[in-house]
């Protein structure tokens, strides 16, 4: 049986940037080629980072720096251009290229390669932002002559509608049943409560103010104004916003952080809101093992991300008559296109009452 390659004939599908999209076209990758396929999602395989030690090194973390400071990009999309630069800087090392004189077709392959390793095309496309960006950077510094992927496009994007949580459901998640289980010791009994505090002022703070898992993860408690009602958001690009909470919220958040975050914080100096049983920062992880948690004793979806808060906020306020340029405001977004997509998925609503509710529909 001839391995990946052999066959002259054998075809992949290769990024077509005329097209923004791909085409089968013959495969043509290098000798290891099956070995970059059987790396994880960051690109490298376990344990291994061939960039490290290398001129590149030193000049990825330059460029990262630059994106903190002259950018004000967040640590989370930071780690995100890093580990797409490594991804692709690994790929040019595996396929014996030098990254200064690669040209658009190849790095055109390279999209190919991620396409066919399949990942989703907002990952490729943020993989190709990242790639462009790096290139932008070389080439101010003196590093590179030209932008080779400048004139590259990502692949067409299908619109798929936001996935939110229904009211009723929302209620659910929000009142779940908490465990009333009292056999513990006192100490153990104390942690449980304030877990449960922690966790529940945490849903409700993602459901009320629209809080990406990263904003909620980094706030402090001086940005927490609970009597006058709003959340001072540090956002993308280091942008503040000032976000309503309503009455519920802060009852919620208040009692957390009276009675459940003094035992969480023991004898830490942490300023965060949000903490982990050992008084540190909770971690995005954490957020998102919470929330699956509480999926799971809610009885709902369990595959839905914590972001789904944040789409049934813009929703559920678009959907009871807040305008449009409120609800981006409140968001964060710098572009009010990308709040549009709520809209749609209100008219998607209204459709469905309509054709359910409607005699001839």
């Amino acid at each position: 049986m001839a391995t990946r390659g052999e066959n002259k004939n054998e075809r992949c599908r290769v990024y077509d940037d005329r097209k923004s999209d791909y085409r089968s076209a013959p495969l043509n990758f290098g000798s290891d080629h099956e070995n970059c396929f059987a790396e994880n999602k960051n690109g490298f395989s376990a344990g291994q980072d061939e960039t490290k030690g290398t001129p590149w090194d030193d000049l990825l973390s330059a460029f990262c720096d630059s994106l903190r400071t002259q950018d004000n990009k967040s640590t989370h999309t930071i780690r995100n251009y890093r580990n797409d630069i490594k991804a692709y800087l690994y790929w040019c090392i595996r396929e014996n290229l030098e990254m200064l004189d690669v040209r658009h077709q190849q790095i055109r392959r390279y999209l190919a390669y991620l396409d066919q390793a399949q990942y989703a095309r907002t990952t490729i496309n943020r993989h190709l932002s990242s790639i462009k960006a790096f290139y932008r950077w070389l080439v101010i510094e003196d590093k590179c002559q030209s932008n080779p992927a400048a004139i590259l496009q990502g692949p067409k994007q299908s619109k798929i509608l936001p996935r939110v949580i229904a009211p009723r459901d929302m209620e659910h998640l929000l009142d779940g049943a908490k465990d009333a289980n009292k056999t513990q010791s006192k100490t153990q009994q104390a942690l449980k409560e304030a877990l449960i505090l922690r966790d529940d002022a945490l849903l409700e703070l993602l459901y009320a103010a629209g809080l990406r898992v990263s904003e909620v993860s980094s706030l402090e408690l001086a940005r927490l104004d609970l009597n006058q009602g709003f959340v001072r958001v540090m956002g993308k690009g280091s942008k503040e916003r000032l976000v309503p909470l309503h009455q519920k919220a802060c009852q919620v958040l208040e009692s957390y952080v009276l009675h459940a975050r003094p035992v969480l914080k023991r004898d830490s100096e942490s300023s965060y809101v949000f903490l982990s049983v050992h008084g540190r920062p909770l971690s995005t992880n954490t957020i998102r093992t919470v929330f699956k948690k509480k999926l799971h004793e809610a009885g709902l979806d369990e595959s839905l991300s914590p972001h789904a808060m944040r789409h049934s906020f813009a929703t559920d306020l678009l959907s009871g008559g807040a305008d449009l340029r409120s609800v981006q405001e409140m968001l964060g977004h710098s572009s009010l296109s990308t709040t549009q997509i709520y809209t749609h998925l209100t008219s998607e609503h209204l459709k469905e009452v309509h054709h359910q509710s409607h005699p001839r529909g």
